[in-house]
């Protein structure tokens, strides 16, 4: 294997992937392929933690997942793509860790009772919710990675996940690492109504959507709601669309922008339509990409991954066995 050092992380197959997930995640896992030993992962299993009763879509958002990692620039052959669930050691491991993770860990996890109170419309009474931080922190141990890309939203649980390596190690000798959170620079993405961007909202820009089908949402995309007219001037530090010129524009039209909305001599339709066109060179190649993987690519994808994560997983379950004198 690479003596480049290690990273992992995974995406729950929940639905189609939107521009904040590209711009908050999958950039980021793009420029680490180039300078990390790098394993992404399909998390199939955490996406059963919530959606146990109605499992119908998961095998098919696997398959969208794939072609939108792929289709956004993350290559087979410079990172290892494979499903969560072809891993058998990920469970393995996951037991044998929480035979040693205290109950009241996991009931102080922030999310864990976050979700328990906003999310009404499924039961997360069961334990597989209540273990799932065992279970990530079973993924990122199992390839000992210095570090993992995520978000300040992530970081209860990467702490959590040090707690267990720290306690692992301390009864039975070192193994794993205690991998320090990247944390992955935000980028705002608001949805289109101005809520957070959610697929169940409706209010999202999809990587897989035809450029047709983005321009008829993005013509009726909320801009700065105190601007009523063309004459009016604008603020675009309180504008909807702001923000993604910010991410796809120069910052030389980010400044001409700028000028026209706060003189009024830039109108909102104007600027969505600097905004499509920068959106359209930005998802064409990606559209491209993603249009090459038929199921047999995805399959052949995920079943290479899967070897190669299988392989590290190996060695590093027959060392745990041993520190645990299985």
């Amino acid at each position: 294997m690479s003596e480049k050092p290690r990273t992992v992380s995974g995406m729950r197959p929940t639905g189609p992937l939107h521009l904040g997930h590209y711009f908050g995640v999958l950039r980021n896992w793009i420029d680490l392929q180039e300078r990390e030993q790098a394993f992404f992962f399909v998390a199939d299993w955490h996406a059963l933690t919530s959606d146990y009763a109605d499992p119908s879509g998961i095998r098919h958002n696997i398959g969208e997942m794939v072609r939108d990692w792929v289709g956004a620039g993350l290559d087979p052959q410079k990172c290892v793509i494979f499903r969560q669930s072809d891993v058998k050691e990920h469970a393995e491991l996951s037991l044998l860790l929480s035979m040693i993770t205290p109950v009241s860990w996991l009931e102080r996890n922030p999310t864990y009772k976050e979700q328990q109170q906003q999310i009404s419309n499924k039961d997360l009474g069961n334990a597989g919710f209540l273990c799932y931080p065992v279970l990530m922190a079973a993924d990122i141990l199992m390839y000992r990675p210095h570090g993992v890309p995520v978000g300040e939203d992530q970081l209860p649980h990467m702490e959590l996940t040090r707690e267990i390596a720290r306690r692992f190690n301390y009864l039975y000798g070192d193994l794993f690492p205690e991998p320090q959170a990247m944390l992955t620079p935000a980028a705002k993405c608001p949805g289109l109504d101005g809520r957070k961007m959610s697929k169940s909202y409706g209010n999202g820009i999809f990587l897989s959507e035809s450029v047709d089908a983005i321009r008829d949402k993005v013509r009726g995309m909320f801009t700065d709601k105190a601007r009523l007219r063309k004459s009016d001037p604008g603020d675009p530090d309180v504008c909807n669309l702001f923000p993604y010129h910010v991410l796809l524009s120069s910052p030389e039209e980010q400044a001409e922008i700028r000028r026209g909305c706060t003189s009024a001599s830039l109108g909102c339709v104007d600027c969505k339509k600097l905004f499509l066109k920068n959106l359209t060179a930005f998802l064409e190649p990606l559209h491209e990409r993603r249009g090459r993987l038929d199921d047999a690519a995805v399959a052949e994808i995920l079943a290479a991954g899967g070897e190669k994560a299988r392989d590290f997983a190996r060695a590093t379950m027959a060392a745990a066995r041993e520190k645990m004198g299985l």
